[in-house]
């Protein structure tokens, strides 16, 4: 009999403890989901994080591309590899001309978090279709009038003409961004394709987007520039 009393006792013990355990389990696992969730949304949150975004055409949407493949994930992607903490917006719209960007270029640059830089990558479309260059001039200059009037540095990216254009189309096209980096003291990059045109291996079967490989060149070119306004 006292053995059988001491068996019940041993057990009530054991149970007892086991449902203490379990309780102690439970509330370290609820203290330490809590801490994970703070955690989670004080990084999300941080004010360190810097916002850059890309407004520009079918070379910055990252036509014909996986999406971890477009020139906004290769160049978020660099940056971050150099201990820059930033999220790049892809702006970018297959067939866009200048007119385009400057519809949206409000709403792209919108946001809790203000840019720390907006890259603008437009002009292509305008040439290819042969539109007047005073045109495509006037739309650039509207983009980065509203950017600046916001306070928010910019990176202007340039685009060539083709030799096969008339040459004062040539002539004016070209020299487009240039004037305007200089009229609104803006950084520029004169030629997004620099080392990717008329590259067979660097391009799509169409002759004109650069493959996954082609915009790894162009985001490793224009690191630098980047890197140099928002650090």
């Amino acid at each position: 009999m006292n053995n059988v009393q001491s068996t019940t006792e041993q057990l009530d013990f054991i149970s007892v403890n086991s449902i203490e355990s379990i309780k102690l389990f439970f509330l370290t696992l609820c203290i330490l989901s809590l801490f994970c969730l703070w955690a989670a949304q004080s990084f999300a949150s941080t004010p360190d994080t810097q916002r850059i975004v890309a407004l520009g055409d079918s070379l910055t949407s990252g036509y014909g591309l996986e999406s971890g493949d477009s020139f906004p994930s290769q160049l978020e992607k660099l940056l971050r590899a150099e201990g820059f903490p930033v999220s790049i917006d892809n702006a970018g719209v297959s067939g866009d001309t200048t007119a385009g960007g400057l519809s949206r270029v409000e709403w792209a640059v919108e946001g809790d978090i203000k840019p720390s830089l907006v890259i603008i990558a437009l002009g292509a479309n305008d040439m290819l279709r042969g539109l007047p260059v005073e045109q495509t001039k006037n739309n650039l200059s509207s983009i980065i009038e509203i950017i600046q009037k916001k306070n928010i540095p910019i990176l202007l990216i340039g685009m060539k003409s083709p030799l096969n254009y008339p040459s004062p189309f040539i002539k004016k096209f070209n020299g487009l961004y240039h004037d305007l980096a200089d009229k609104y003291d803006v950084a520029l990059y004169p030629f997004f394709l620099e080392g990717i045109a008329m590259k067979s291996a660097l391009n799509q079967a169409d002759g004109i987007h650069p493959n996954s490989e082609g915009i790894k060149i162009m985001a490793k070119n224009i690191l630098p520039h980047v890197k140099k306004i928002i650090k």
